[in-house]
């Protein structure tokens, strides 16, 4: 049974939702939990000091109008702040009317000298001697927003992304540092903030530069003895995008330059965009005060899409190339690989040429023999997803019913092999197998594995059915 502050926050959410777009909606508001109602203040607790900076600059007042209307004249809103761990910040944070001005949160200037002429900046990105400074911001155009697919998995990151394409520099997300796993979407993510600004401002000058392609610079920069060259020229930068920004650990020079750099960028209001392949908590060999930087803003994640993405991402691909195929080729290969969507995107491309070049038609059973041979020599690790897709084709059952209630023989059998092999091939909990299952909780999985078991070493057709389906699951 809902509370009372559940209940005047819910009213105040049915007010928003019909006043902003539903992505905002479930971007800024969705994550919000409301805590206690007391004496006219409500307190809802926001995930990050960021969710709190955005909401008091853009939303404001709607919120004001919103608590006003349910709490009455004397309403007021308090914010808790959910820090690292889960521990809530003991000094909400609470909007007052009008809102008060925040302090800066950049620290004092660090001076670099500027002793070189601006005419005479060598471009480390062109010939070394030219005069004139021209920038070519290195941006790949088909790494767009409109070709970039959004779910659960990245909404938070894009929603970031897009404000700060809408207005670099100007938002609480400076630096913004997306990090995730390899093929997740951070680099195409990158360049569709730097194509954005530049659509909007082609004044602005947007550099995106790999960590490499940097350290390599600065190397050179010091064996030609043009260091301050090559740091004005990055101070010039409107907005730098550094990709693979865990490459400068270790390398104490360039990250001491990068601080520099960092440090004349941010103070002067210019936008800072990195991706990594971890958070900054995470990275090792990187000097505290560059890491304390980097924290600044807001570290985004980019999380392994869920199914319903990849297919979107399958399908926004095979559009954009004019291409059309069954569904069921679709969905088997969103089912076969769910970690990487550049693997995905490789084995439709490899899919796509297997057909072209034998000069066949593009079936389940063709998509089933490459698809899995790819799987094979690529995945690292099996999804309960794959494993349930598997068993399904095995035992000719649809998928949907393996996730129902029914208790036909048939398909609990299906059910409990399914958790079998995801207990036994997969790093999740039992309650995660379960989830996926129709919402079973652990101790109908661990029943589940006991039975099969059991099962196997007693019934000789059963047994065969889970060696034909550990070959087929490519387990050793």
């Amino acid at each position: 049974m809902s509370t009372l502050h559940e209940k005047k926050w819910d009213a105040c959410l049915r007010i928003i939702k019909d006043n902003i777009p539903l992505q905002a909606f479930k971007t800024w508001f969705s994550p919000i939990v409301p805590v206690k109602l007391e004496e006219d203040v409500l307190t809802i607790q926001v995930p990050s000091h960021f969710f709190y900076e955005w909401l008091e600059e853009h939303y404001i007042g709607l919120l004001k109008k919103v608590i006003k209307k349910e709490l009455g004249p004397n309403g007021k809103l308090e914010y808790s702040i959910i820090m690292e761990k889960n521990i809530s910040n003991s000094t909400p944070y609470t909007v007052k009317i009008p809102t008060s001005n925040r302090g800066s949160l950049r620290n004092p200037p660090v001076n670099v000298p500027l002793s070189a002429n601006e005419q005479e900046i060598r471009n480390p990105f062109i010939i070394p001697g030219l005069k004139k400074v021209h920038v070519d911001s290195n941006l790949n155009p088909s790494y767009s927003f409109e070709n970039f697919v959004e779910g659960d998995c990245n909404r938070l990151a894009r929603s970031a992304g897009f404000a700060v394409a809408n207005k670099p520099g100007g938002t609480a997300f400076n630096p913004l540092l997306i990090y995730g796993g390899v093929g997740l979407g951070k680099t195409h993510l990158a360049h569709a903030i730097g194509i954005g600004i530049k659509n909007q401002s082609p004044n602005k000058t947007v550099l995106y530069v790999g960590s490499e392609k940097f350290a390599h610079q600065f190397i050179d920069a010091i064996k030609n003895k043009t260091t301050n060259d090559f740091i004005h020229f990055y101070q010039m930068m409107d907005v730098l995008i550094i990709d693979d920004v865990q490459f400068f650990s270790g390398k104490e020079k360039t990250q001491d330059i990068f601080f520099h750099i960092f440090n004349h960028l941010h103070q002067n209001g210019k936008q800072i965009i990195l991706t990594s392949d971890k958070p900054p908590v995470e990275m090792q060999g990187m000097e505290q005060r560059l890491l304390s930087r980097f924290k600044w803003g807001l570290s985004a994640d980019l999380q392994s899409p869920d199914l319903e993405t990849r297919i979107a991402i399958l399908e926004k691909k095979m559009y954009g190339n004019g291409i059309d195929l069954p569904r069921e080729v679709v969905e088997y290969l969103a089912y076969s690989i769910n970690t990487n969507i550049r693997e995905m995107e490789g084995a439709l491309t490899s899919l796509l040429a297997q057909a072209s070049l034998n000069k066949k038609a593009i079936t389940l059973d063709l998509a089933k023999q490459m698809i899995d041979k790819f799987v094979k020599n690529t995945a690292r690790e099996v999804s309960i997803e794959y494993i349930q897709k598997v068993v399904c084709d095995y035992f000719e059952l649809p998928i949907e019913i393996l996730k129902s209630k029914t208790r036909k023989r048939e398909v609990v059998q299906a059910r409990q092999i399914a958790m079998y092999f995801s207990k036994k091939m997969t790093k999740s909990s039992l309650a995660n197998i379960g989830a996926h299952c129709g919402g079973k909780d652990h101790a109908t999985v661990l029943h589940a594995c006991r039975t099969v078991n059991n099962l196997s070493e007693t019934d000789k057709q059963f047994k065969g059915y889970l060696e034909d389906l550990e070959k087929k699951l490519s387990i050793q």
